[in-house]
């Protein structure tokens, strides 16, 4: 498996990526010592870790099997052209319909944002490369579900009444990308980016650090152009990328389904907790202050 110091030019980064993950899928179990933890003198890296943190998914979904909620596929009480979701959210069908108008306006502006961050990519000085960029704009049915999931907490709120169009635009992930660096140039690839988009007119109105979080390693920051569309950009290093994307992605959409038992729960993020404490923390990455502008 390549080491850091190892790694060739960006272009041939998505190829190495892809080296990475087949070599930890290669290991077989016993290579791995799975669903065991290393002994305290013995020092494992990352990607060491890989085999047994899959053999732990493995072993959890053989003792929790998804449970769905029976009625997904069923509503027969609801109108024609009534979306309902998979985690029991709906939209009625006037909502449906904005919100199917609003998504085709994301669309619409994402490949200028887009553009920009393919520059920015080129132009970074830290030897950055964009990580996961055909997955840069959720998919129609999770940016559905957090509609009605954002208008069902309003209404349970008793919040003023937004339109779905408002809903979807606060959303701040609708269009995401990710910015990976190697651990030795995190630090400054946080901020020379930072400062490649501030130069484009984009403004950055939150910056979330997460390096000293149990659960999830990383920075998200939350963007918005001159036109109101809201975007993230999330800073990974190859170890933490893997991990959210490979490891912990599916944890993650198990604890927001509202059908798992707390005991499941608790056990997700511990899973998650496990893989991140094996993530090396990048120097002067912990260091970089969170930010969130008023008004948002």
């Amino acid at each position: 498996m390549p080491k850091s110091c190892d790694m060739p030019d960006p272009d041939e980064r998505g190829r190495v990526y892809e080296a990475m993950r087949a070599h930890t899928s290669a290991e077989t179990p016993e290579e791995a010592s799975p669903g065991q933890r290393p002994d305290n003198g013995e020092q494992r890296c990352y990607w060491d870790e890989v085999p047994r943190f899959r053999q732990m998914w493995e072993d959890h979904e053989r003792r929790w099997p998804e449970r769905q909620r029976a009625a997904d596929t069923d509503h027969p009480a609801d109108l024609p052209g009534t979306y309902c979701s998979k985690g029991g959210f709906k939209l009625d069908p006037e909502r449906h319909t904005e919100t199917v108008e609003a998504i085709g306006r994301i669309r619409k502006a994402e490949p200028s944002i887009s553009a920009d961050m393919q520059a920015v990519e080129k132009e970074n000085t830290c030897g950055g490369w964009l990580a996961g960029f055909d997955r840069r704009i959720k998919g129609d049915d999770r940016l559905k579900e957090k509609v009605a999931e954002e208008l069902k907490a309003e209404q349970l709120n008793a919040e003023p009444r937004k339109t779905a169009t408002q809903a979807l635009c606060e959303i701040p992930d609708a269009i995401r990308f990710t910015s990976c660096f190697e651990p030795e140039n995190y630090t400054r690839g946080y901020y020379d980016i930072r400062e490649r988009l501030e130069s484009r007119g984009y403004e950055m109105y939150e910056s979330r650090n997460s390096w000293d979080k149990e659960q999830y390693k990383g920075i998200n920051t939350r963007w918005i152009n001159q036109y109101g569309q809201r975007f993230e950009v999330q800073f990974h290093t190859p170890e933490s990328f893997h991990a959210k994307e490979d490891i912990t992605h599916r944890a993650y959409e198990r604890i927001r389904n509202p059908m798992i038992t707390d005991r499941e729960r608790k056990e997700l993020r511990e899973f998650q907790r496990e893989v991140s404490q094996a993530i090396s923390i990048p120097d002067g990455a912990m260091d970089i202050p969170d930010f969130k502008k008023e008004g948002f």
